[in-house]
């Protein structure tokens, strides 16, 4: 099995990449549309066409790459040894800290498109930051691999 992956590494990697590239993006946008939905009123049209775009970002974009970059991920991690490297140990703590934000954000998102409210618009702000923070240290691992 390992040398088939060895074969396909290259093809691992570059879907690891585009699907990062999706998911980042999906996290970058769902905040954004929640804070449009905060400022319609719940149970207004508006609200509503905000509820589907979320929820359309989530199905078709979020949780596929989410899946997706997992599964190209392990397969390049146990493909190239990754396992035992120390740096990747740090990465991976980081990957699950953002799958557990995307779980979050989802839920709120969901939250919000029954007219609920759970975060503040400056929350859904500051929140915005934490896939841009962890897009950053995640690259220096992966690129520097200072440990």
């Amino acid at each position: 099995m390992q040398d088939f992956l060895l074969m396909i590494y290259y093809w691992l990697k570059a879907g690891h990449l585009i699907f990062v590239i999706f998911w980042m993006a999906g996290l970058f946008m769902l905040p954004r549309q929640m804070v449009y939905m905060h400022d319609s009123a719940p149970g207004s049209a508006e609200e509503a066409l905000w509820a589907k775009r979320s929820g359309l970002l989530r199905k078709v974009i979020l949780t596929p790459s989410m899946i997706a970059v997992w599964v190209f991920g392990l397969l390049l991690a146990y493909s190239s040894g990754a396992f035992a490297q120390g740096w990747f140990h740090a990465k991976l703590l980081l990957v699950i800290l953002l799958s557990g934000y995307h779980g979050w954000m989802v839920a709120n998102a969901k939250k919000m498109a029954r007219g609920e409210r759970p975060l503040s618009e400056k929350t859904l702000r500051v929140v915005n930051e934490v896939p841009g923070v962890a897009a950053v240290l995640i690259v220096i691992l992966v690129v520097i691999k200072p440990f």
